[in-house]
């Protein structure tokens, strides 16, 4: 076997720019598919990671503006939802609909704690539920609970990012102390965590006390409700498709109008998505084998290349007692060795490449002062991918060499010397 690496290795010495191409093609095809596949991830992992954190299987209605004429009156009013809108909801669906809640909002006010105040502020008249809805981490205090919405009381739930304003030396002790909102005192009950790919300036205070003091009537602003048992595309768009008609009716809106009210459905959301990154996904495996695969055509090409034109070489071989699997074993432990050590080169190469990416445009931060989001998230690839494609090139490799070589090795050596002259 020594005799036979001495050889190889004499080999690719008097053929350094066949074994260099055939290195090249190798290389290129695993480095550029470990590449696009890391770039892939890193763009897939941004795109997952700056999901904003809510429950999946929940909804949320918004009123609209009806498109088109329906029972004598025209296009282009607006639907505010309303208490019946909520009672629809919360009664008229029990066999998937869960907790219903309602959320109504304010904007630029001003909170303020003693010297010190916030302006641009949200104030939000939510239901308990909020906090399952919009998965919301607190980390002091607790969050609206049913006593604070049968009782109206004025307790208010804020950001850490707001506590921090407030209280800048103890953000977290602003917890149980009083805060004014406009002329109104407020307490505080909770401090929820501040996320980078949310804005900061949402405080929530009850639905009930929202309406009392803002004078808001029925009006319910936006329903939200979680669900269960729906479980596919059809069936949330059946389920849509029949409360868009019944909540529609009740304002005299066309029961397929669209535009009536919007349902933000996050269950369907997360499938499209999860469909969009899919189809990226398998998308760059295409474009990545399609390179390997040139790496492979171009190896089998060189193999039979070097296969031909030392024909008249394995005729004088043969011609001196040479066996037919002597030079079948010779040209493909050659290919196996220029496969496995470019291919090795290329996986190191890619790995390198999707790390240095990761050290560079992967900690790239989008900050426009409200919020900031990374779009390129841990773009490397599982090493043992990395390990499969370069098998895989090995095996094409050795697939490569073996064809030309089985055709060497049944070539007669009176042909091959011809062949040679």
């Amino acid at each position: 076997m020594r005799d036979i690496f001495i050889e190889i290795l004499t080999t690719i010495k008097h053929n350094r720019l066949r074994t260099a191409l055939t290195g090249f093609s190798v290389a290129w095809g695993i480095f550029i598919l470990i590449v696009l596949l890391g770039a892939g991830n890193g763009l897939i992992n941004g795109v997952m990671g700056n999901r904003m954190k809510v429950l999946t299987n929940s909804m949320t209605v918004y009123g609209g503006e009806t498109s088109k004429a329906y029972d004598g009156l025209g296009e282009g009013r607006s639907v505010e939802l309303n208490d019946k809108d909520l009672a629809m909801t919360s009664k008229g669906f029990t066999a998937n609909v869960d907790k219903v809640g309602a959320e109504i909002q304010k904007g630029g006010q001003t909170i303020a704690f003693g010297e010190n105040y916030i302006t641009g502020i949200n104030i939000n008249g939510v239901y308990p539920n909020d906090v399952e809805i919009n998965k919301r981490d607190m980390v002091c205090g607790r969050f609206l609970n049913p006593f604070d919405l049968d009782e109206r009381r004025k307790s208010i739930v804020v950001s850490q990012g707001m506590a921090k304003e407030l209280m800048p030396h103890a953000p977290l002790n602003l917890n149980g102390c009083t805060v004014k909102v406009g002329n109104l005192a407020f307490t505080v009950v909770g401090i929820y965590e501040s996320e980078k790919n949310r804005m900061d300036n949402d405080a929530f205070i009850p639905f009930t006390t929202y309406r009392s003091i803002y004078n808001s009537g029925d009006k319910t602003g936006n329903i939200v409700f979680s669900f269960h048992g729906l479980k596919s595309e059809q069936e949330n768009e059946g389920f849509e498709t029949a409360y868009r008609a019944r909540i529609n009716r009740s304002h005299r809106a066309a029961p397929d109008d669209e535009n009536a009210i919007w349902i933000w459905n996050r269950f369907t959301q997360d499938l499209q998505l999860n469909k969009a990154t899919g189809f990226i996904h398998t998308a760059l495996w295409i474009v990545g084998l399609f390179t390997l695969l040139s790496g492979i055509v171009g190896v089998s090409n060189i193999m039979l290349i070097t296969v031909k034109e030392r024909t008249h070489e394995f005729g004088i071989r043969k011609a001196i007692g040479a066996k037919p699997w002597s030079i079948l074993r010779l040209i493909i432990i050659e290919s196996i060795v220029i496969t496995t050590f470019f291919g090795y080169i290329g996986m190191a190469l890619g790995i390198a490449a999707t790390q240095y990416m990761d050290a560079t445009v992967g900690r790239t931060t989008v900050d426009n002062g409200l919020f900031s989001a990374k779009i390129f998230v841990n773009p490397t690839v599982d090493f043992g991918i990395c390990v499969q494609a370069t098998i895989l090139m090995i095996v094409a490799g050795t697939i490569a060499g073996l064809i030309p070589a089985r055709k060497a090795a049944k070539v007669r050596p009176i042909e091959a010397l011809r062949t040679g002259n």
